[in-house]
């Protein structure tokens, strides 16, 4: 079954969440270019522990970049005693990012329009090719870094899967709301994966691909957020539920201590 069709309804029905009244943030990290590419770097310049972090389709929304300050430094006002992370989250589509305004697609016009974003800038194994070199110049210019993870989105969990195989630098590598999955991706696995999954997937093709995970690489880790949407940690967070918000801030607080284990 091809990993283009394994996915939730949701991954390409429901539009991202614009926060009512706007957002007051101040991001904890800056943009600098790797590689010619615009990435967002948050966390102590000091930590010798680094995460690549590939958002969703929908690009560098602020619910994503907080995220990428929480996955770094953690959430002040609940402390997991992780210790910090530097989190590079490069910027594959620059300025054009899945078009939200075909979401919710209503017209055959805005399912081709998704569909050919999805098998041209966000097809997978070209974004793969990126990867190497772009780690190679991270490595290049922050060599106090010593041990490297990966944490993906949606589509981005899906590039992080790929690169998760044998020979990878990374040492271990997670994604929130799966979505392209495959089969074959699971049992290619050879580092320590954490896979959180939405209420929108598919619970009967999850379970096989995290039993074929857990089977390929036995330190793994899987749960289920079974109230929360498919984007519940990125462009989708609703910071105005407070539940919502909390499990957003424990979807993230999971993958930190997964992480801080490995590495």
């Amino acid at each position: 079954m091809s990993g283009f069709q394994v996915q939730s309804k949701a991954c390409c029905t429901r539009p991202p969440v614009t926060l009512s009244g706007g957002y007051d943030y101040t991001l904890q990290g800056k943009y600098v270019d790797i590689n010619g590419l615009k990435t967002y770097v948050t966390g102590n310049p000091k930590a010798t522990r680094g995460i690549l972090l590939v958002y969703d389709v929908f690009g560098l929304y602020i619910q994503t970049l907080r995220g990428a300050d929480i996955l770094a430094s953690g959430y002040d006002p609940v402390p997991d005693g992780v210790g910090d992370f530097q989190v590079f989250m490069p910027d594959f589509f620059g300025d054009n990012p899945q078009d939200m305004a075909n979401f919710p697609p209503k017209t055959p016009k805005q399912y081709a329009a998704i569909t050919k974003f999805m098998t041209g800038p966000a097809n997978p194994p070209d974004s793969v090719k990126l990867i190497g070199p772009l780690m190679e110049t991270i490595c290049k210019d922050h060599p106090e870094i010593e041990s490297w993870a990966t944490l993906g989105m949606c589509w981005g969990g899906k590039v992080c899967t790929l690169v998760s195989g044998k020979g990878t630098i990374f040492k271990a590598s997670g994604q929130f709301h799966p979505s392209l999955m495959a089969l074959d991706d699971a049992i290619k696995v050879t580092i320590p994966h954490c896979v959180l999954p939405s209420m929108d997937e598919d619970v009967k093709f999850m379970d096989e691909w995290i039993e074929k995970l857990k089977v390929a690489s036995p330190k793994s880790y899987a749960e289920y957020f079974d109230d929360q949407v498919h984007g519940w940690t990125s462009s989708r967070a609703d910071f105005n539920n407070l539940h919502n918000f909390e499990e957003y801030l424990r979807a993230y607080r999971i993958v930190r201590s997964f992480f801080a284990s490995h590495l």
